[in-house]
């Protein structure tokens, strides 16, 4: 064989090809770039589709690896040699059936009963989001949850929390009660002394308006943190 010529998957034993690799080991035995290879399909003329793989993921690894997917745009992943448009859309199509697939879980049931529930249920849509994303959780009566809108989206800094908009949707849809929500996307959910304060800000409007504020929870990267069980309100 020629030393020069790279080494394709064609070359490679039968057995340790991704995609027969999958049929006869099952997903959860490849590597993440075996599998971003099988949504790749083809490589390069210089480099295999594993290869274009490994240097999809490399790109990503000062951040936060594979999770960093995530944050990529289609034209953004498309600026590695070998990923095309097309195949940055199937990426980012997969990806996002994975983060609803994590979703899918608690959202058929919609009853928030713990600050860990409502964690579990939003993590995946808020800790690789590389802006603050404000949002509430309308609850009615019987703490199932009606809706969850975005009331803002800020810099890397601060979200604009703008307490007549939170309460103007809180009453169109009728809610109860509310949770806020917001990420960090540093990845340390600890409140800031703007958190705290904006946090009793609207609870004290809530209570004027007889719409309870049960919580506010800030979402980190696989952590969270409940300022109510912290005592901060």
């Amino acid at each position: 064989m020629n030393k020069d010529k790279p080494l394709m998957v064609r070359d490679l034993p039968t057995g340790e090809r991704p995609r027969e690799k999958l049929l006869s080991a099952g997903a959860n035995n490849l590597s993440n770039a075996e599998l971003l290879a099988i949504l790749l399909r083809t490589g390069t003329k210089e480099d295999s589709v594993l290869r274009v793989a490994e240097k999809l993921l490399t790109q990503q690894k000062m951040y936060n690896g594979v999770c960093s997917l995530v944050n990529l745009s289609p034209q953004e992943m498309s600026k590695v040699k070998g990923i095309g448009i097309v195949k940055a859309v199937t990426i980012c199509a997969a990806l996002e059936l994975g983060k609803r697939m994590l979703q899918q879980t608690v959202e058929n049931e919609k009853i928030i009963n713990s600050p860990a529930t409502l964690a579990e249920f939003l993590m995946p849509r808020l800790r690789f989001e590389q802006k603050e994303q404000f949002m509430i959780v309308l609850l009615n009566m019987k703490n199932h949850i009606i809706a969850y809108p975005v009331i803002s989206v800020g810099s890397l800094k601060a979200a604009i929390v703008d307490a007549r908009e939170i309460f103007k949707v809180a009453i169109n849809y009728s809610a109860a009660a509310l949770i806020m929500v917001h990420n960090h996307p540093s990845g340390d959910p600890t409140p800031s002394t703007e958190d705290i304060n904006v946090t009793n800000k609207i609870a004290e409007a809530g209570n004027i308006l007889d719409i309870k504020v049960l919580d506010h929870l800030i979402i980190g990267n696989d952590k969270y943190i409940s300022l109510k069980e912290q005592g901060f309100f």
